[in-house]
């Protein structure tokens, strides 16, 4: 276990306990680079579509006898060798292929990626938000406080419903809780806020089947 100061917006400070084979681990910079690779690939849109000679309405006859006439054998009309024919290789629109990645290499990667975060400095624990907070100006002024302007910060549910008000209008923050956490949200931003209760759950489901 490791200790780490945390911050509440009433400015007092504490410390919590967390899980070294979760916040402090080796980090596989190799893995982190395959798994972000594979999580943009699958965001990305792809609305290009060109049909297989499958999908080419016509005649499926033969064009011409497959013996006896000196020239190459072909089927029919659809073949992609011939014009109106079908694409070969082309894209397939939302059917490409999805890069899959395993539940090691996932969990592998988000420990990777939340160790870089410690190792840079950047991790920082809040404690958890216990009344609602409605005005975008008073948890703007609380990141301002703490030099903090470029984030992405990591809920448990009850704190997420007393500020996600108040944080969504604020550039460069982004508020997920802990069931959306991947390798690239956390990579995309400069710093990882954690609530101390979504540090413990992080912690309980990345561990639960060490």
């Amino acid at each position: 276990m490791i200790t780490i100061n945390t911050l509440s917006i009433d400015g007092k400070s504490s410390k919590v306990e967390i899980s070294e084979k979760v916040f402090s681990s080796e980090v596989n910079e190799k893995l982190i680079s395959h798994v972000l690779y594979s999580q943009i690939a699958n965001k990305k849109l792809r609305k290009a579509k060109t049909k297989q000679r499958g999908e080419i309405s016509g005649s499926t006859a033969k064009i011409y006898a497959q013996k006896g006439t000196g020239n190459a054998r072909h089927s029919s009309r659809k073949a992609p060798l011939f014009v109106g024919g079908g694409v070969a290789h082309g894209p397939k629109g939302d059917t490409y292929k999805v890069r899959k990645l395993n539940k090691k290499e996932k969990k592998i990667s988000l420990i990777s990626a939340i160790s870089q975060k410690t190792l840079d400095k950047k991790l920082i624990i809040f404690e958890d938000f216990q009344t609602k907070i409605k005005k975008t100006k008073e948890f703007n002024n609380f990141l301002k406080k703490n030099k903090i302007n470029n984030a992405l910060v990591v809920s448990d549910l009850n704190t997420k419903k007393n500020i996600e008000l108040s944080l969504r209008n604020i550039p460069n923050i982004k508020l997920i809780d802990t069931n959306y956490l991947n390798t690239y949200e956390i990579l995309k931003y400069e710093k990882i806020i954690f609530t101390k209760t979504a540090a413990k759950e992080i912690e309980k489901r990345i561990l639960k089947n060490v």
